[in-house]
């Protein structure tokens, strides 16, 4: 069983990797991966987060400084969305970020057509909805919206979300001794969840090239 001073690499695989590299690149470096996952959408903060408030609770890191540069860093992201599209257009940032690999036109559609059905609201609210959460950032710069408006609603959205996820793995840290237990099925659910999704992201990129050619 793990105690609160264990390293969590002792977890083992891919869980215990990401904790034991979260633990060393720390707070700051917390915010880099969410400053990745919102211009790399693959890259998911729900895996992320939690391990990182999981550390949090046992005092490697700290919980308000996480909290701040995951903020930080998923708003710095989407900074760099909105000025691709406020700087390219809508459809010239679809057609060129479209091209990235395991990255779809329909998400970026799927963005768009959330920010035309809710407006600016859309901006706040699709930081809680996959698939939306940074893709929001380009129709919001396509469409004029206000530097400051998409800053506050950007920042206020991301700072619920992260909050979120880190509190659920500081909470589930109380329980550090079933990490250690399951870790292995952890593990394994892991590894499935990537490579199906890589599978269907592959999969549907194939299907819709053979449509249009």
């Amino acid at each position: 069983m793990l105690t609160t001073t264990t390293d969590p690499g002792d977890l083992g695989g891919i869980v215990g990797f990401a904790a034991s590299l979260i633990d060393a690149i720390g707070e700051w470096g917390v915010g880099f991966f969410t400053l990745l996952e919102t211009v790399i959408p693959p890259i998911p903060s729900e895996v992320i987060l939690p391990l990182a408030g999981v550390l949090a609770q046992q005092g490697r890191l700290n919980m308000a400084l996480i909290i701040v540069t995951s903020t930080l860093g998923a708003y710095l992201g989407s900074l760099v969305l909105y000025a691709l599209g406020a700087r390219l257009g809508l459809e010239r940032s679809i057609r060129w970020l479209s091209k990235l690999p395991l990255v779809d036109r329909q998400d970026f559609e799927k963005a768009a057509a959330w920010f035309t059905r809710h407006g600016r609201p859309a901006v706040f609210f699709g930081r809680f909805i996959p698939g939306v959460r940074s893709l929001i950032s380009i129709p919001a710069g396509a469409a004029g919206m206000p530097l400051l408006t998409f800053s506050i609603f950007t920042i206020a959205g991301s700072a619920i979300w992260n909050g979120l996820l880190i509190g659920l793995g500081a909470a589930l840290g109380t329980q550090y001794h079933l990490i250690d237990e399951y870790s292995s099925y952890l593990n394994y659910a892991v590894y499935a969840a990537f490579a199906g999704i890589i599978v269907w992201l592959v999969v549907r990129r194939v299907r819709r090239a053979r449509v249009s050619s």
